[in-house]
């Protein structure tokens, strides 16, 4: 099984200092860059996170401070790694929700705006709970016949979800190997951000999907709730919701 691509796409996982995405740091990223001829790129870099890695997160990593005390920091890989991104794809475990938006606040710490226009992000996860409604561990067993053996690594769960989004290809006939539909299908195409904080009604009209206004219109929200708008703004929300909640915000406001 080769996917069918028409630009490269970018399978990825990241090991953190924690859950937050707004707050925590990441401390290694691997890829595996997959080209439309079939080949592959694979890379792996630790990176200094300049604070220290909890203990709690250390024990599901492995990875210490001493062990990235010598290591780059992102805003020193930033460049070769945004130019790595470029006119890519992104594929990758849960990614929608943390690895993406994460990597996109990196990015913004480091100076750098990273476009979320025009790219398909396929979430594996989102097509494995569909289907089977499981984690990456059992996802591996489940499709790939095997064990994943040290989950957590992020090289490993990096090759894993590649394995197991080409076996969800072949055992579900209904998928359709191409970028753009798994990227619908894995997301369910609803979601404004790829948080998910703003979707789409059954209308196409973006409405909030959480909180005192989950439900309503954002349309509204920004014109009669503007503090609701400002609050987001200026909280704790990944900056990709942000960009796309001023990006309504400026649509509305000239209607």
């Amino acid at each position: 099984m080769q996917l069918q691509l028409s630009r490269p796409i970018i399978f990825f996982d990241l090991e953190t200092t924690g859950t937050s995405v707004t707050s925590d740091r990441i401390v290694e990223i691997s890829l595996i860059k997959v080209f439309p001829d079939g080949h592959t790129e694979e890379k792996t870099r630790r990176i200094n996170p300049e604070c220290h890695i909890p203990e709690q997160s250390t024990a599901i990593h492995h990875i210490t401070d001493e062990d990235v005390k010598d290591e780059p920091t992102f805003k020193q890989i930033a460049k070769s790694l945004f130019e790595i991104f470029a006119d890519c794809d992104i594929a990758g475990f849960n990614s929608n929700k943390f690895d993406v938006p994460l990597l996109i606040e990196e990015f913004g710490r480091a100076g750098m705006a990273f476009d979320v226009a025009g790219r398909h992000f396929v979430d594996v996860q989102g097509i494995f709970h569909k289907m089977e409604q499981r984690t990456l561990v059992a996802a591996y067993k489940f499709y790939c016949g095997r064990d994943l053996t040290d989950a957590h690594s992020a090289t490993a769960d990096t090759k894993a979800t590649y394995e197991v989004l080409l076996s969800q290809l072949e055992r579900y006939p209904e998928l359709k190997n191409d970028v753009a539909s798994l990227a619908r299908f894995s997301s369910g195409g609803k979601n404004v951000d790829l948080a998910g904080r703003m979707v789409y009604n059954d209308n196409g009209e973006p409405i909030f999907n959480f909180g005192k206004n989950k439900g309503k219109k954002v349309k509204d929200v920004v014109r009669h709730e503007p503090g609701f708008v400002q609050w987001m703004l200026q909280g704790d929300f990944p900056k990709e919701t942000k960009d796309q909640l001023r990006r309504l915000q400026y649509e509305f406001s000239k209607r």
